[in-house]
């Protein structure tokens, strides 16, 4: 068994311990067995742990290309939506047209292409067949078509409600964005009854 040996008193800080000091750190110390001289030297040996490598980071995870902004919306027709509706029209008027081609329109000298007679309808049927009539001769590249409306003479001069109101429905959309003119036919195909219409090409 280990000899006991006694634990060398603390330093005073300043001054001697008192008696009653003493024999308290003998008391505390009474236990305490040093250890032999070889483990102690052998404790003194042992090397700190060893930190291991730190750990490898990996690669920084790649950037793709930012997303793509979707484009805006646009509405198909926005630069027909903006432009501004073609001038009225008036019977034997055509400023879109030259005047050997209006000239021959106001004569009855373009070949008739196709022909609408309105008279006898009433206006809803009147106004739906002529957009309906005007729509299919552009389709089919017709140029010179004419409308009837029937001369619908009243008593005291008045005139009938078709003839009056044909001229404002060929000013409508989208009849009028169809239309280069329109002018009152010659007595042989209808005269004051009846319109020659000049068609635009359909693009």
């Amino acid at each position: 068994m280990a000899k006991k040996s006694k634990s060398p008193k603390p330093a005073a800080a300043g001054r001697p311990l008192s008696r009653e000091e003493d024999d308290l750190w003998h008391l505390v110390t009474s236990d305490v067995v040093p250890l032999p001289r070889e483990e102690s030297e052998k404790a003194a040996d042992i090397p700190p742990p060893e930190k291991g490598p730190p750990p490898e980071k990996g690669p920084p995870p790649e950037k793709g290309p930012p997303p793509e902004k979707e484009p805006s919306a646009k509405p198909a027709n926005s630069a027909a939506a903006h432009r501004p509706p073609p001038p009225e029209l008036a019977a034997g008027v055509a400023a879109g047209v030259d005047k050997r081609t209006a000239a021959r329109l106001k004569r009855g000298q373009l070949p008739i292409e196709a022909s609408i007679d309105l008279h006898g309808m009433t206006q809803d049927e009147a106004h739906r067949a002529l957009a309906a009539f005007l729509e299919g001769a552009q389709t089919a590249s017709r140029r010179a078509v004419r409308v009837i409306t029937g001369k619908g003479l009243r008593p005291g001069g008045g005139i009938g409600v078709l003839r009056a109101a044909v001229p404002c429905w060929l000013n409508e959309a989208p009849n009028r964005r169809r239309l280069l003119a329109f002018s009152q036919a010659r007595p042989r195909d209808g005269g004051e009854g009846a319109l020659y219409v000049l068609l635009k090409k359909k693009k």
